[in-house]
């Protein structure tokens, strides 16, 4: 079957009401659970082969992410499907209202290659806990990965329900030609402003999931061995292919040259060698070799080592970087980590307000002021103080970008509200109505209105 095909299948069978039925919801999100644990094995071997992923982050990264999610919706479906009972306004009485959550109909997801399972299965997931039927789009760039899933859905969920289409760019631009009813994607800004193009012909609601340059701050303030071990763990896990991960340091002063000395402290402790089991592939030569066009052999402070056959780049620290330097011009997503320096942290904040929204930003500082004015202050999807990337793993907050990183968000009950419509019921008594709505009109009446009103 051709793509066409399979979207005119799954607007008939969403046409059908059974999606919306939540035993057809909760038996499809416990086969995908039960899928999912019986070919954990085919997954981590797909993605060893793609970039070198161990078992050890392939789990804790992106597998129980997607156990999380689907035990989440699970316990919680009902609930967020119930009709929500709000008050009813004094011109509407007698009456009740209540707000409905209804799936939106045929969702197309176009996943991301850096974290492949996690962010292709997790968007699906929650479009199917909100009861729609879905074609996934994985990553071509991630090709082993990509099989894997489309082996696993396609052999075990009707096509007309939920599809896995294989191929790279000729394959999503037919996609995007086709109209869904939503499309939620994950990747870079610039291809995420060609998916809003496309689904604007069709008045397609999206959610983008983009990144942009996340920065970490860090003052005199800081706990500073807590802050470099974090950060460390941060920026090089996955080898800096994520897209929430630090972008950049901004380092107050008088505790740069300490600090620096502390990142690279952790670097060699944490021992991220060309085949360590924790340092994951640069994922292309592509990918590589814009990353080495980056690299300012006159800055570095730290690293700067590569393999071209292994496509490995040793976590490399640079110094004395400034903002008009290339490294600053674009989304870094690899193992390289520019260090500015700042003396006033209100100059800090506003040189960071220059610059677009990121998706995510941290700070890491004890002092009260500075936490205020750094959450107040800088708009940025989601982020932390005093960590790094962790605020994912909480599905109580919801995760997106703001403005240039994305627009929507996703995670726990933000998930299932992305992929439903909330429709608003007002049910009227038939009796109790005072007929001051209804012509002939008088200016008694309209003193009364003016005064309900």
């Amino acid at each position: 079957m051709n793509i066409s095909e399979i979207v005119k299948l799954q607007k008939d069978f969403f046409k059908t009401q059974k999606t919306k039925n939540l035993n057809f919801r909760k038996m499809y999100l416990e086969k995908m659970q039960d899928l999912i644990r019986k070919n954990e094995d085919y997954l981590y071997v797909a993605i060893e082969k793609d970039f070198g992923k161990s078992r050890f982050d392939t789990f804790t990264t992106e597998i129980s992410f997607i156990l999380n999610d689907i035990n989440y919706y699970l316990k919680n479906l009902r609930s967020l499907s119930n009709p929500k009972k709000v008050s009813t306004n004094l011109t509407n009485q007698i009456g009740k209202s209540r707000i409905y959550p209804e799936p939106l109909g045929n969702i197309l997801v176009i996943g991301a290659w850096n974290y492949p399972y996690q962010l292709s299965l997790s968007p699906i997931i929650a479009a199917m806990a909100a009861g729609n039927c879905c074609i996934l789009k994985p990553s071509e760039i991630a090709e082993n990965t990509m099989k894997v899933m489309a082996k696993i859905i396609n052999e075990n969920f009707p096509p007309e329900y939920l599809y896995v289409f294989e191929g790279g760019v000729d394959e999503t631009t037919e996609l995007l030609k086709l109209q869904f009813d939503k499309i939620f994607f994950t990747g870079s800004t610039k291809v995420g402003k060609i998916v809003y193009e496309a689904a604007a012909k069709n008045l397609t609601p999206v959610t983008l999931e983009l990144g942009g340059k996340s920065p970490a701050i860090v003052t005199k303030d800081a706990h500073l061995e807590v802050a470099a071990k974090r950060i460390v763990w941060g920026k090089f896990l996955n080898a800096g292919q994520t897209c929430v991960a630090p972008d950049y340091l901004l380092v107050e002063e008088s505790v740069q040259e300490q600090f620096l000395e502390t990142l690279v402290k952790y670097i060699r402790q944490y021992n991220y060698e060309p085949k360590a089991e924790h340092y994951t592939r640069i994922i292309n030569q592509k990918n590589f070799d814009r990353l080495l066009g980056l690299m300012d052999k006159d800055k570095i402070y730290y690293g700067g080592n590569y393999d071209r056959e292994y496509l490995y780049i040793e976590p490399t620290i640079l110094s004395n970087t400034n903002w008009e330097d290339d490294i600053m011009q674009e989304e870094i997503f690899g193992p390289l980590l520019p260090v500015l320096t700042f003396s006033n942290f209100n100059i800090a904040l506003n040189d960071i307000l220059e610059k677009e929204k990121p998706l995510s930003a941290y700070l890491f500082s004890k002092n009260s002021e500075e936490k205020q004015h750094f959450t107040q202050k800088i708009s940025f999807g989601g982020g932390c103080i005093n960590d790094v990337i962790m605020h994912l793993g909480n599905k109580n907050l919801p995760f997106g970008g703001v403005g240039n990183s994305g627009i929507g968000s996703y995670h726990g009950k933000f998930g299932f509200e992305t992929f439903s419509h909330q429709k608003s019921i007002l049910e009227r008594a038939n009796l109790g109505e005072p007929n001051i709505k209804y012509p002939p009109y008088s200016e008694k009446k309209l003193h009364w209105i003016k005064k309900i009103f």
